[in-house]
């Protein structure tokens, strides 16, 4: 999507051509925003609107590290919460603005008319008015936590608006008027709320499984979008042998609600939306991204105490959604009980994934089914009513006012919310189909931060799971360690408990026969704790098989390739070190190469001498997904042409997406080449019957001339970097279509190693460019936590043209790790700057 008129951006790059030439202006201009990061600073009172807090009651040091990392210490949580703000905003402002513009869908103020279908699409679904809800119903202690944070970046953004960031510059230059509002908790609760969107996806599985059974049947929607295979691993297995692929198997029929043909057009609307917002926002949904976390207990290491790895999975962007913090009591006590290093949210207080004194953390995408579908039924002679249970309810109906760059109205929206949640159809586009109605968890009212908080201050196993009661959304997967030994493992968040059916299509919403009935209680949610073989792996796999009494899942998890890798490695050795939890995140090993290469090579390559080579370098590969690799190239465009000619004939247009990187079409296709038999072989537009051999030919002669295409005739030069290519895209500018804005604000693109449904996940698109990244890789030593590790994928600084920008990238993309500093002498040993903060 352009965000800002071509015309205007063409203005601007001649002014800013102008000002390179100056040198001196470029060089002012460019290190403007850059902020204070030594000597005193008073801070101001700049408090939140909303309640009325004293200022720092001591001082506060804000210790920055050689690798930007900011180590805060003070007295008072208030104080230490306040410089927390303080920092993210000298660092990460425009970031921050741009999240809760999100977060409140007001992009298209800022924007303009290209951002205006994002927009509808927030209010409709309504992220800020459950955000409201939820600030309404915080205690006292998490109103203080969050007022004091929001003060601490009103005390650095309501006093250096000149100094927030590049990007305003230029689009001041474009003409959009700006200033800074104060910051407000709503804004950091309403981020919660997009990441919960981004990392909950089964909207558009649930619509495509429904058009699938439309254009097919239940066999075509079985066979692209699989049950968890039995020969995966689960993360809290039980001695139970029951088949789970019964239970996930069993699904509704959505071919009784709608014409033939209006599913799929929604399915594919949906979709193309998606993609744009994605494109957008710096999100990514999808099959291909998710994340690792595995801990070991003492029994596997080479100290005797737990190692926990964690690299999430998340769209690619610049700067780097993750910001790396120490908070830090000076006297840990009561009354001060903060002790805390690891990862941040620029927008949010606290540390997402870390360790404290006594534990460590560690989070991955459960990708569990908390959405589902409503078809509703309205009333004929009343729009804004609709059936239940023979009787017609009046929906909620709001109006919703857009503010729009460069237009002198507001766009109008009329939102609907019935008993099972907002009517999407308008928000979507989506035309000719019966209203439907999004159930959603994460519209009901959460605790999300109390449950960091609590997290960040917990000392053993029961104040770890005691956090995680908070936690509603997104559901994700916790290891645990702690420097007594102990390693475990819990899934929180608010789970459906549905009357009938598993979620996985549309269902009537008139009938009342799939109403949700409640949550799962917590006591209920899966967990392990020191379990016999030493160690526990998630990574986006299934997380129970069929003898858990409640459904948790329904099929669209991944399946299991990255899964089945790390245990697999965890198992070669007796004791493993910090070292080789390095090299394991970095492992580009294909599991899924394991399993069909050897049929894919046997294809007969006829035809020139390009073809030969090719097939002779596909033979030869070592299944590793190295930036140099030849085989790797082939293979991966090989397989996913061949899914392409056998299944296309069948899903017709508006369903490719179906069809992707992801591990599902992985297993569809391990499925298929294992069975000659199966009757998606044959083309059904065509009059020949078709055979397994006869489309491997045919994919492969493609593959080989496509890429004789793209990169010559020498085969050698085939290389899998060449194509799989990540880029570090600012969310805004840096996606303008001016190589001249996007060469200030992107860093890229680097050939990468790694690629979808490996360990080292660089997920991709089918054209191979890179779409999302482990966004951090982390590993903690619980035997000596100075010697833990980690890394996020650009740079601690939001400014262009900061030192600590782009610092980070040659290391990630080599799989190296900092020090992750933990003692003040340590911190004080690497120091880079201090600023120390006064009443």
């Amino acid at each position: 999507m352009t965000l800002l008129s071509r015309i205007l951006i063409i203005l601007l790059a001649v002014v800013l051509v102008v000002a390179l030439v100056a040198g001196t202006g470029f060089l002012f201009v460019t290190r403007q925003s850059f902020p204070q990061i030594s000597g005193r600073m008073t801070l101001s009172q700049a408090n939140t609107s909303r309640v009325q807090l004293p200022g720092l009651t001591g001082e506060v040091e804000i210790i920055r590290d050689i690798y930007g990392v900011p180590h805060i210490y003070a007295d008072a949580p208030g104080d230490l919460f306040r410089a927390q703000g303080f920092v993210h905003a000298q660092d990460r402002f425009f970031q921050m603005e741009f999240s809760r513009r999100i977060g409140q869908g007001r992009i298209a103020e800022l924007f303009g008319p290209g951002a205006l279908e994002q927009d509808k699409f927030i209010r409709t679904v309504g992220w800020a008015r459950v955000a409201e809800e939820e600030a309404r119903l915080l205690d006292l202690e998490m109103t203080a936590i969050l007022e004091n944070y929001a003060a601490g970046v009103n005390a650095y953004a309501l006093n250096n608006a000149d100094r927030l960031g590049l990007e305003f510059k230029v689009l001041a230059l474009t003409g959009a008027s700006w200033s800074p509002e104060p910051w407000q908790p709503l804004n950091s609760l309403t981020w919660g709320k997009a990441m919960a969107w981004n990392l909950g996806d089964n909207l558009d599985a649930e619509l495509a499984r429904a058009a699938l059974i439309e254009r097919g049947g239940q066999a075509l929607a079985d066979a692209l979008l699989p049950a968890y295979p039995a020969d995966m691993p689960v993360i809290v297995p039980s001695s139970d042998t029951a088949d789970r692929q019964d239970k996930a198997a069993k699904v509704d029929k959505a071919s009784s609600m709608s014409s033939p043909s209006s599913l799929s057009k929604a399915a594919g609307q949906i979709y193309a939306l998606n993609k744009r917002m994605q494109h957008a926002m710096g999100m990514v949904k999808g099959s291909d991204i998710g994340s690792n976390n595995w801990v070991l207990a003492g029994s596997k290491t080479d100290t005797g105490k737990p190692i926990l790895a964690n690299d999430p999975h998340l769209g690619i962007q610049m700067p780097s959604i993750w910001y790396q913090v120490g908070l830090h009591c000076r006297i840990v006590s009561a009354a001060c009980p903060y002790d805390v290093v690891g990862f941040s949210f620029p927008g949010a207080p606290g540390v997402i994934i870390g360790h404290n004194a006594r534990i460590a953390w560690g989070v991955t995408n459960s990708t569990v089914d908390t959405q589902d579908v409503f078809i509703e039924k309205p009333n004929p002679d009343n729009p804004n009513e609709f059936e239940f249970k023979g009787q017609f309810e009046p929906a909620q109906v709001r109006e919703e006012k857009i503010a729009v760059r460069g237009q002198a109205e507001p766009a109008v929206i009329t939102v609907r919310v019935t008993r099972h949640g907002p009517i999407i159809n308008d928000a979507y586009g989506i035309e000719g189909q019966p209203p439907m109605a999004l159930s959603w968890a994460a519209l009901r009212p959460g605790n999300l931060f109390k449950s960091v908080i609590e997290l960040n201050r917990a000392q053993n196993w029961d104040d770890f799971r005691a956090a995680l009661r908070h936690w509603s959304a997104p559901s994700q997967n916790f290891v645990y360690a702690d420097v007594d030994g102990n390693i475990g493992y819990q899934f929180p968040g608010d789970i459906p408990i549905r009357a009938q059916g598993d979620g996985s299509v549309p269902v009537p919403g008139w009938t009342g026969e799939h109403a949700w009935s409640g949550f799962i209680p917590f006591e209920s949610l899966p967990s392990r704790y020191n379990p016999p073989e030493g160690y526990i792996v998630t990574a986006n796999n299934a997380i129970v098989d069929a003898s858990y009494p409640h459904l948790l899942m329904a099929r669209d998890m991944d399946h299991g390739f990255r899964a089945k890798r790390i245990v697999e490695m965890l198992n070669v050795e007796d004791t493993f070190t910090v070292e080789d939890m390095r090299q394991m995140h970095f492992d580009a090993h294909s599991p899924f190469a394991d399993d069909v290469l050897l049929q894919l090579s046997s294809v007969s390559a006829e035809g020139d001498a390009t073809s030969q080579a090719a097939l002779q370098a596909l033979k030869a590969w070592d299944k590793r997904y190295a930036r140099d690799s030849v085989g790797a190239l082939i293979f991966e465009k090989y397989w996913l042409r061949l899914a392409h000619l056998v299944f296309d004939d069948e899903i017709g247009d508006g369903l490719q997406e179906v069809i992707g990187t992801g591990s599902h079409t992985r297993i569809v296709m391990r499925t298929l080449l294992a069975d000659p038999a199966a009757p998606w072989w044959d083309n059904v537009a065509t009059p020949e019957q078709e055979t397994r051999e006869g489309l491997m030919a045919q994919a492969f002669a493609e593959t080989a001339a496509d890429l004789k295409t793209k990169l010559g005739a020498d085969v050698n030069q085939w290389q899998w970097g060449k194509l799989h290519q990540a880029t570090f895209a600012n969310q805004t500018l840096g996606r303008s279509g001016i190589s001249l804005i996007e060469g200030i604000f992107n860093r890229g693109p680097f050939p990468a190693e790694g690629g979808s449904a490996l360990v080292n996940a660089t997920g991709h698109t089918e054209a191979l460019t890179v779409r999302a990244v482990p966004s951090m890789r982390m590993i903690v030593d619980m035997a000596d936590l100075s010697r833990s590790l980690a890394i996020h994928t650009t740079g601690q600084s939001g400014h262009a043209y900061n030192a600590h920008y782009d610092d980070m990238i040659a290391k990630w993309l080599n799989g190296e790790q900092n020090p992750m500093l933990w003692s003040r002498a340590d911190v004080q040993k690497n120091a880079e700057a201090t600023l120390v903060l006064t009443p």
